[in-house]
């Protein structure tokens, strides 16, 4: 079978290996369709964290069940799955606690181990989700709106409320559109107008504002002075995510989604004087997945994939995937 592993950073090649003989409570998958996230194009440029070369990539997918043993879903061959990449312990600390997301010995697929850029790939049964009546470019776009529906989750967000979401990319715009869901009102922060003007037009968000040093001041006149009771960064950009708390009023949340390799510098004064609530969301868990597939019929999914090509194309692509000058928002390959 085909597989496209990252030998190292700058360099995919395409390979043929003998397709995987699933285990005891394991699945054998067919890969349809394989969504492009952050952490892909991080790996590729040589600058995600904890990685080890080479690496087959990919963890927002879209598949089928070739072979299956008997499980609690009650999946059968034949079945459309999503596939929840993250393989946790079971035993730790956080997973007794039921936050299986942030695993102590998590093994997430296409991070840690092996992913999906592969025709054939075989996984635990206890991470696939059926998802019969998603298409695979739905199924394929679970995984980054489930880390959007988790913060969401963390946050509590409540009808009414008037969030910031700072950084319009696929998570960004994940998480705004699942605000709305919840009832809240949202405010996009972004310094890329063309994604700015996607979340207006096609997520509906209330207000747009292109970041920079005017932002704090527009926020506070849309929200009357009072700034957003929640702030969401998914930019995992240092300067924006040392600003947000100027977005978020007192008594307010702040939820960082994207994450920076660096050290962040806030002034105590200034955070406490907020009573600024800071949290941090990692993953999602099987309550966020199922969340998302319950509705995903109210996502623009077909606007959101903006690139798409077979995988034997992918290798030419992927390079421009990493411009955000070529419109890219969403990019999958298709293992069809």
């Amino acid at each position: 079978m085909k597989y496209i592993v990252c030998e190292k950073p700058g360099a995919f090649v395409l390979k043929e290996k003998d397709a995987p003989i699933r285990k005891t409570n394991e699945a054998l998958l067919k890969i349809k369709k394989v969504g492009i996230c952050g952490t892909d194009l991080h790996a590729y440029a040589g600058n995600q964290a904890f990685f080890t070369y080479p690496r087959i990539l990919g963890h927002e997918l879209a598949s089928e069940v070739i072979d299956i043993g008997k499980n609690k879903r009650g999946i059968t061959a034949g079945d459309k799955v999503v596939v929840m990449p993250y393989v946790s312990c079971g035993k730790c600390i956080a997973c007794r606690n039921g936050k299986t997301n942030c695993c102590t010995n998590i093994t997430v697929l296409g991070v840690h181990g092996d992913g999906g850029m592969q025709e054939q790939i075989t996984v635990p049964t206890d991470i696939l989700l059926p998802a019969n009546h998603l298409s695979d470019n739905e199924m394929a776009i679970v995984e980054p709106l489930a880390i959007g529906a988790h913060a969401i989750r963390r946050a509590a967000i409540k009808a009414g409320e008037i969030i910031a979401v700072v950084g319009a990319g696929p998570i960004g715009i994940g998480i705004m559109k699942l605000a709305q869901i919840a009832g809240a009102k949202v405010i996009a922060i972004d310094t890329n107008e063309e994604r700015l003007t996607y979340a207006k037009e096609k997520i509906g968000v209330d207000y747009i504002i292109t970041a920079g040093a005017a932002a704090a001041e527009e926020v506070s006149k849309i929200t009357n002075g009072d700034l957003c009771t929640a702030v969401f960064d998914a930019s995992g950009n240092k300067h924006a995510l040392e600003t947000c708390p100027d977005y978020m009023s007192h008594g307010g949340r702040f939820i960082l989604v994207g994450l920076s390799k660096g050290e962040l510098t806030y002034t105590h004064p200034k955070v406490h004087a907020k009573e600024m609530t800071l949290m941090c969301s990692r993953n999602a868990t099987t309550e966020d997945f199922e969340h998302v597939i319950s509705v995903l019929n109210q996502f623009p999914t077909e606007s959101f994939i903006t690139h798409s090509v077979d995988y034997t194309e992918m290798i030419n692509h992927f390079d421009s995937w990493l411009d955000p000058k070529t419109g890219v928002i969403k990019a999958t390959i298709s293992f069809n």
